[in-house]
């Protein structure tokens, strides 16, 4: 395939979402919901009845996709499914639709279309990129009921684009779900970021990916020559003969660095001088722990409890969180697991927290729980009776100051004791920590840790916080720079705090589970990273390849250096030494 001479090259920026080189032609997806007939009709319980049928076949259709996506991947990607079974439970939504068929007597499919449209309009406008990138998954469920409503059947997108580049405005799961199977080369969408569902299932999938590409579809034609960069987020239509062939040698090299990786995978967590590290896993759900173990997690630096929540959509009882924490402690087989108490608000909702103007820094995480006893109170009771079954520890989210500290803490011990009373003793003794995150917690990293056993680091609030920076908001984003000298800085400060106190520094954000950051992580101070078991191999590899003075030089080069663009570009460099070494 040759790019066509008599048109220029054309580079394009995005977000790399899954990492490897593809080039080939494009397919252009035409997305959008079907056009709808509208028509009266005079039995209007026949027709909800229709809906209600729809719905049905359509749970049990998710249903079984997830199950088949379990089964080609792994569980932590089915339970992506999860979130669109979820919005086939909207009572809102379904009230919704119901009352727009009675009001109106039109069709049912059209009267669903138009109420799942406007839902889709509200989070497609919303500020924040969680709540933004639903949107599709919306998308995708109201595609799937019109679907059984008209009786038509989806049009499997690798019929017309196998062993092609796909290029959309966005793809849904349910889209990016059969890519593999169809033989797509790589995908590349106008909308999107890294946290949407089909990044994530994109890079479990192996394929290469880059989403968040301003302008894409103004330029982009079907069967355009296209080199699409899932390492770096360049795009490049119509790439030149020269640049097509520095790429094959990247394609190469890429293709034998994943190779070398998984042979390691397994390997002992220590650097090439015998020093030590940890690496853990980032999980939401019991049944993520077997990806875990599989990519060899020595435990979980962070389980999500709020998933819980918002998978059942409702406050849940203790007796619901004891039988999800205790399966998560048990399949664990003796490791440690760190519970994140529940940390709702921000981007992610329940409730009453959905009212709130500025949620990111509002009533949320370990806030919304000292303030209400109610929610907080069964939480810690099911975690203190999953710790009789093996190693615990908890951590508190969004810690500003040492009193909240104190008080998370008191509140802990206390419940821990009315369990002791009732003959409910832990395996093990549970170790408490704060959640790094905010700027005031840094300030205060040392006072903080003498009322600490560990610090687990939450980059990815830390760094919006620090950074004044809201990484969805695309006329600010690129500012959202973890390289920036006011982030290292800050890492420095609390991992020196845990240090002189003698406490663990854990990384539990997304900079963890970068092969690139990972080095300067332990090299300034964490002993623990804690990251989507995916991620673990490759990391693993680039620090079993690095020494202590390795780290240490890179660290004073970093440091000494205080530019965020020679921050990158010397972490880059270190982290392609390691990879190429044998």
């Amino acid at each position: 395939m040759q790019a066509d001479p008599h048109k220029p090259e054309v580079r394009l920026q995005g977000t790399a979402a899954a990492p490897g080189v593809a080039q080939g032609l494009v397919y252009l997806l035409s997305q959008g919901m079907e056009i709808v007939a509208c028509q009266k009709v005079a039995d209007l319980d026949a027709e909800l009845r229709r809906f209600e049928a729809a719905l049905v076949a359509t749970r049990k259709e998710i249903s079984a996709l997830r199950d088949d996506v379990s089964k080609k991947l792994n569980a932590s990607e089915a339970t992506i499914f999860d979130a669109h079974l979820l919005v086939l439970e909207d009572v809102a939504l379904i009230d919704d639709v119901t009352r727009e068929v009675r009001k109106t007597s039109f069709n049912v499919e059209f009267c669903f279309q138009e109420v799942a449209q406007r839902y889709v309009q509200i989070f497609e406008k919303m500020e924040d990129t969680f709540l933004r990138e639903r949107a599709a998954d919306i998308r995708d469920v109201t595609s799937r009921v019109l679907q059984q409503l008209l009786g038509t059947q989806p049009e499997r997108l690798g019929q017309a684009a196998q062993q092609h580049i796909v290029v959309a405005r966005d793809l849904t799961p349910t889209e990016t779900a059969g890519l593999h199977d169809d033989g797509i080369l790589a995908f590349v969408t106008e909308d999107g970021g890294r946290t949407s569902h089909s990044a994530i299932m994109a890079r479990s999938l192996g394929i290469p990916a880059v989403v968040g590409v301003q302008g894409l579809l103004e330029v982009a034609y079907d069967d355009s020559m296209m080199l699409v960069d899932g390492e770096t987020g360049l795009v490049i239509i119509n790439p030149s003969k020269e640049t097509l062939e520095s790429y094959r040698a990247k394609e190469q090299a890429i293709r034998t660095r994943r190779d070398r990786v998984m042979q390691e995978i397994a390997l002992p967590d220590v650097l090439s001088d015998g020093g030590s590290f940890a690496l853990l896993a980032n999980i939401g759900s019991p049944s993520e722990m077997a990806d875990a173990l599989h990519y060899c997690a020595h435990g979980v630096g962070l389980y999500r409890t709020e998933n819980l929540y918002l998978r059942l959509d409702a406050w849940p009882s203790e007796a619901e969180q004891y039988e999800e924490y205790a399966e998560a402690v048990r399949q664990a087989k003796g490791r440690t697991v760190t519970f994140r108490t529940l940390d709702l608000g921000g981007d992610k909702r329940l409730g009453e927290l959905a009212a709130e103007a500025n949620p990111f820094m509002g009533f949320r995480a370990i806030r919304l729980c000292l303030e209400h006893p109610e929610i907080f109170r069964p939480q810690i009771r099911a975690l203190v009776r999953a710790a009789t079954l093996g190693p615990i520890a908890v951590m508190f989210p969004m810690i500003s100051g040492v009193e909240e500290m104190r008080q998370a803490k008191t509140f802990f011990r206390q419940v821990e004791s009315e369990l002791k009373a009732e003959k409910v003793l832990p395996a093990h003794p549970i170790k408490l920590g704060a959640m790094i995150e905010i700027p005031a917690a840094v300030s205060i990293a040392n006072a903080l840790a003498k009322e600490c056993d560990f610090f687990s680091v939450g980059t990815n609030d830390l760094v919006q916080y620090l950074l004044a920076v809201d990484r969805g908001n695309p006329r600010v984003a690129a500012l959202y720079d973890p390289c920036h000298p006011a982030v290292i800085h800050s890492l420095i400060q609390i991992f020196g705090a845990a240090a002189q106190n003698r406490i663990p520094a854990a990384v539990c954000g997304e900079l963890a589970g970068d092969p690139v950051w990972a080095p300067l992580l332990i090299g300034l101070g964490a002993y623990e990273l804690s990251m989507s078991p995916s991620a673990l191999p490759e990391v693993r590899f680039v620090l079993r390849h690095s020494s202590t003075e390795d780290l240490e030089a890179l660290c004073a080069r970093v440091v000494a250096g205080g530019d965020p663009s020679l921050t990158r570009r010397l972490l880059q460099e270190f982290a392609a030494s390691k990879l190429k070494s044998r």
